[in-house]
C-alpha cells in the first residue's frame, strides 16, 4: 500500500511556515462536508469512483486480438487519453518498443513531423489503430484519424475497418456514429467519466493488456486505496490529507505552486498526467494551484536552488519508491580517488534513496514544506493505486475550493476559437473575433 508522509509540512519540523496539528483538526467539519459529497455521489462525474469494479472481459479480447493481428499498435488521443496511456507506458513497460511487440506509438498532438515520423516507421499494414475522444469532436484526435483512416483504406481496402478500436461514449457522437455505420470495435468511456479522470477505464485498460500487464491488478489497486480512504476522520484518511494540506498552504502560506518530484525515470510521465488532472480541474474562477512535472535526482542539478531559496510559493511533493526491481553495484574501482572510492560498495537504487533523502532533510531544514508518498514497487497494483489515489484527491480538493473540478470552461474557448478558423458551421462568429484579433495584434511588431 502506497503511504503518505507530511510531517515536513508541519510547523513543529519544519518551523513558523508550517501548518499547525490546531489547523487541521479545526478544518475536519469542512472534510466531513465534502466526504458526503464524494459519499452520495452528488455530482454525476464521480462515476470514475466505480471504475474499479468495471468487468474487463471485452478489454482483454479486443488486446488479445490486436496482439495477434498487429506489429504495431498506434493510440491517437489528446489531453487525459493519452498522458494516462503514456504513462502506463512508461512506467510498466520501459523501453517496450526495443524488447517488445506489438510496438506502441502515442501520438497526442497535430504536429506534422511527429505523425510523418511514425507513419515511416510503422507498416500500416501490420498496424491497429486505438482511436481515444469521449465527445467524439476533439479536434486534434479527428484530424489525426481521419489521416489513419485514409491510409489504411488505401492499403487494406475492404478488411481495414477491422484493424480501428473506438474509445469512446458509450451512445453518441461522432465516433460512435463511425462505430455503427461502419462496424469499428469500440469500448465505452461510462457516462459521468471526465476524460482526464479516465485512466483506469478502457483508456488506459486497453493499453495495458496490449503490452501484457493485467488490467485487473491496476483495478484491484485502485479498489485497495479506495477502501483504506473512505473513512470521513481526516487523520485517518491520506486522499483528504494531501488534498487538505495543499488546500490549506494555499490559503495561509500562498503557496499555489506544486511540485511533483518521481525518483523514478518511468513515474515522470505519471507526473506529467498528475499536472493536466490537477491544473485542468481546480484552475478556474481565479483559483487554483499550479503543478508542473520533475524527476529525481535529475532535477536536482537544475531546479532544487530555486526549491530552497527561491520565492516562498511551492509544496514539493516527492514520490519514493522502495523496490526498483532491480539493482546495480558500484564497483570497487578508483581506491586512490577519495573522492570516488566512497561510492563503491553501495548500489544505485542506495544512491537514489539517499539523493531523495537529503532533499527532504535540505528542503525541511529551508522551513520549505514537502510531503512524501512512498511506493512499495513500481507494478499494476500500486500503479492503480497512484492513480486513484490523486483523481480521489483531486476531486476532493475541487470542492474544498468550492469549485466544479470536472469542467474547463477555459479550454473550451480555445476549442471554439479554433472551430471558428478551421470554418466548422455554427462557430462563424468565433472567427470573427479571430479575424478582430489578427488586426490588432498586427500593429505591434518588431
Amino acid at each position: 500500500m502506497i503511504e503518505l508522509n507530511f510531517s515536513n509540512m508541519m510547523e513543529e519540523v519544519i518551523g513558523v511556515r508550517g501548518l499547525s496539528k490546531r489547523i487541521l483538526e479545526d478544518f475536519q467539519g469542512k472534510v466531513i462536508d465534502v466526504h458526503g459529497q464524494i459519499r452520495d455521489r452528488l455530482w454525476p462525474e464521480l462515476a470514475f469512483i466505480d471504475l474499479p469494479s468495471q468487468d474487463t472481459s471485452e478489454i482483454k479480447k479486443i488486446a488479445q486480438e490486436v496482439r495477434e493481428e498487429s506489429e504495431n499498435f498506434l493510440i491517437l488521443g489528446i489531453g487525459g487519453s493519452a498522458l494516462g496511456p503514456k504513462a502506463l507506458l512508461e512506467a510498466l513497460s520501459p523501453f517496450h518498443n526495443f524488447t517488445k511487440s506489438p510496438k506502441v506509438f502515442i501520438y497526442d498532438n497535430v504536429d506534422p513531423r511527429t505523425l510523418k515520423h511514425i507513419l515511416s516507421l510503422i507498416d500500416l499494414k501490420k498496424t491497429s489503430v486505438n482511436v481515444i475522444s469521449k465527445s467524439g469532436s476533439t479536434a486534434e484526435t479527428a484530424a489525426s484519424f481521419m489521416i489513419l483512416w485514409d491510409g489504411m483504406r488505401e492499403l487494406l481496402k475492404r478488411r481495414f475497418s477491422k484493424r480501428f478500436i473506438a474509445t469512446t461514449d458509450p451512445e453518441k457522437g461522432n465516433l460512435r456514429t463511425i462505430v455503427g455505420r461502419e462496424g469499428l470495435k469500440s469500448l465505452p468511456i461510462p457516462r459521468g467519466v471526465v476524460g482526464r479522470y479516465s485512466v483506469l477505464s478502457p483508456v488506459g485498460l486497453l493499453l495495458a493488456e496490449v503490452i501484457g500487464i493485467d488490467s485487473d491488478e491496476l483495478l484491484i489497486g485502485a479498489k485497495d486505496i479506495q477502501k483504506r480512504c473512505s473513512n470521513s476522520e481526516l487523520w485517518k484518511n491520506p486522499i483528504y490529507l494531501f488534498g487538505t494540506l495543499l488546500y490549506l498552504m494555499d490559503k495561509k502560506e500562498g503557496r499555489t505552486i506544486n511540485v511533483m518530484v518521481a525518483y523514478a525515470d518511468g513515474l515522470k510521465p505519471l507526473s506529467e498526467w498528475f499536472c493536466q488532472l490537477w491544473a485542468e480541474s481546480l484552475g478556474k474562477q481565479e483559483v487554483g494551484l499550479t503543478p508542473y512535472p520533475s524527476v529525481g535526482v535529475t532535477d536536482q542539478h537544475s531546479q532544487l536552488q530555486l526549491w530552497i531559496e527561491g520565492p516562498q510559493d511551492k509544496v514539493v511533493i516527492f514520490i519514493r519508491t522502495n523496490d526498483y526491481g532491480v539493482d546495480i553495484k558500484i564497483p570497487n574501482v578508483f581506491k586512490d580517488m577519495e573522492g570516488l572510492s566512497y561510492l563503491s560498495g553501495h548500489t544505485l537504487s542506495e544512491l537514489m534513496k539517499a539523493e531523495e533523502e537529503a532533499t527532504e532533510i535540505a528542503l525541511a531544514k529551508a522551513g520549505r514544506p514537502n510531503i512524501t508518498i512512498t511506493v512499495p514497487k513500481i507494478d499494476a497494483y500500486h500503479m492503480g493505486q497512484l492513480f486513484h489515489f490523486f483523481e480521489l484527491s483531486t476531486a476532493f480538493t475541487g470542492f474544498l475550493y468550492e469549485i466544479n473540478p470536472f469542467n474547463q470552461p477555459g479550454v473550451e474557448e480555445g476549442k471554439n476559437l479554433t472551430y471558428g478558423m478551421m470554418g466548422k458551421k455554427g462557430f462563424e462568429k468565433k472567427r470573427k473575433e479571430v479575424e478582430e484579433y489578427r488586426k490588432k495584434r498586427s500593429r505591434w511588431r518588431v
